[in-house]
């Protein structure tokens, strides 16, 4: 019988309000860099599955969020040299803080219309839910901001843990938090990997 679900975030419960590029290329455009939103989605998904995982095993929590921080704009660094307007921005860190904090908020995402009514239909049921993702600490504003948070008894995410998903590490970890054996979880996602 299933007493918990465990649910990736991005993809799953929510996704991105246009694309990456596209909002990459709006916060580009007011630093004087302009590159069709089309390549800069392109070069980043290309970045990010290069990217090592987004785990800081053995790291104080207090270290967490510069380290998270630094992971993104490795990736963003890396998809603006593929396109080889790097060196376009005077100064490329500060570019980066506004967009990295963008995604802190609501604005760049849009909550799937079945979620809701799942997660509620779900905790009807009295079935305890779980978010389980390789996404950063933002991943709480977000929740709150979008009107989820609510639904979860916890979140696990790979940079409090070390350990990225498909580690055993993290699912490990969140069933200990939700207190269930693995035969009484079902996990939801977007990808047989991650």
């Amino acid at each position: 019988m299933t007493k918990v679900i465990l649910l990736d975030a991005v993809g799953t419960l929510f996704g991105v309000r246009g694309s990456v590029g596209e909002i990459y290329q709006q916060f580009a455009s007011q630093w004087e860099v302009d590159v069709s939103p089309a390549a800069v989605n392109a070069a980043f998904f290309e970045s990010f599955k290069t990217a090592p995982p987004m785990a800081f095993p053995g790291v104080q929590s207090t270290k967490i969020p510069e380290l998270e921080f630094e992971w993104w704009c490795e990736v963003a660094t890396a998809t603006y040299k593929k396109l080889g307007v790097f060196e376009q921005f005077s100064d490329f860190r500060s570019f980066f803080r506004e967009l990295y904090n963008h995604f802190a908020t609501a604005a760049p995402w849009c909550v799937y219309p079945d979620v809701k009514p799942a997660l509620t239909k779900w905790r009807d049921r009295g079935i305890q839910l779980a978010v389980l993702s390789n996404f950063d600490s933002r991943l709480y504003p977000v929740l709150l901001a979008l009107k989820l948070a609510d639904f979860f008894d916890n979140v696990t995410i790979s940079t409090e843990v070390g350990a990225a998903k498909p580690d055993r590490k993290i699912s490990v970890t969140a069933l200990q938090k939700c207190g269930c054996a693995i035969e009484e979880v079902v996990h939801i996602g977007d990808s047989l990997t991650a």
